[in-house]
């Protein structure tokens, strides 16, 4: 378990109420990072249960950042899932609540995220080509565009992009 600014703890999701808090900011941040980015039709048709849904089916690997009982972000991490990239560790989501910007909690999860893949040397992140908050954050971290893009529709197409480090 890792402190942050004395108040926010990053710990691994362990409880139902940490998984709808997961549920929560995915949608919210969602919701509040990609206007302009992604289609808003699809944006406002996401909703907290759905994502909550999702955070319930899938919760391994799942790290939560709180502020007290209030999970106000998470990252979820997972062995590679590209045929291209098999012995590499992959952040499979990062998400932060807007008004947790700027406090070390999105570097904080990543660290922890990438303690927990310790055995790879190569990690990945899939970003959307426009997400520049994201992709600058990235880039802090040592990650660079490897050429590798993909076509996803979220309301209308997308393109995301891949950005990888390598352990120094």
């Amino acid at each position: 378990m890792e402190e942050i600014n004395d108040s926010i703890v990053i710990k691994s999701a362990e409880t139902d109420e940490e998984l709808c808090g997961r549920g929560y900011v995915h949608c919210t941040a969602w919701q509040e990072s990609y206007r302009g980015i992604v289609c808003d039709r699809y944006l406002d048709t996401m909703t907290v249960e759905a994502t909550t849904a999702r955070a319930r089916n899938f919760p391994d690997n799942t790290l939560v950042a709180k502020d007290g009982d209030k999970v106000v972000g998470f990252a979820v991490y997972s062995p590679s899932r590209d045929e291209d990239l098999p012995d590499a560790g992959e952040v499979d989501a990062i998400y932060v609540l807007s008004e947790y910007y700027g406090r070390k909690v999105g570097y904080r999860l990543m660290n922890e995220a990438l303690s927990r893949l310790s055995e790879y040397n190569t990690f990945f992140v899939w970003v959307l080509e426009k997400n520049e908050r994201a992709i600058n954050f990235y880039h802090k971290y040592g990650f660079e565009f490897d050429g590798c893009k993909k076509e996803w529709t979220l309301g209308t197409p997308v393109s995301i992009v891949r950005m990888v480090m390598k352990r120094a």
